[in-house]
């Protein structure tokens, strides 16, 4: 049997991500941060934000999660996908090597209809 998504339901569905990550860009700025890098491949993988405030670069994998009988959006965010974050920015550092030497930070960040939360990515 094979159950079809509604029309808008499917739309609503493909604008949640970039809808999220561009509140996310937005919360970095306002908090002094300048957006570097987003949705950029490195390593095989992408990196959601790359945003440097002073000489603090922080790689940002960005969830969502539309309501909460879908689960946390830090329920998305696992050891595979640490490791493959950790790969990507790795990579991107390496075609940055003006950007060495800065602190480095790995930050989860979900988007829970309006409230933004960040926690570091281990």
């Amino acid at each position: 049997m094979r159950i079809s998504l509604g029309s808008a339901t499917r739309n609503r569905s493909k604008r949640l991500g970039p809808d999220a990550e561009r509140r996310v860009r937005v919360h970095y700025r306002l908090r002094g941060y300048r957006v570097l890098a987003a949705n950029e491949w490195a390593g095989g993988n992408e990196l959601d934000l790359v945003v440097r405030r002073g000489r603090r670069l922080v790689f940002c994998e960005v969830k969502a999660k539309s309501g909460p009988r879908y689960g946390s959006p830090w329920e998305a965010v696992g050891p595979e996908k640490v490791r493959r974050v950790k790969r990507a920015a790795e990579t991107w550092l390496a075609r940055h090597p003006e950007l060495a030497g800065l602190e480095i930070a790995l930050e989860a960040v979900a988007v829970r209809g309006r409230r933004i939360e960040r926690a570091p990515l281990d």
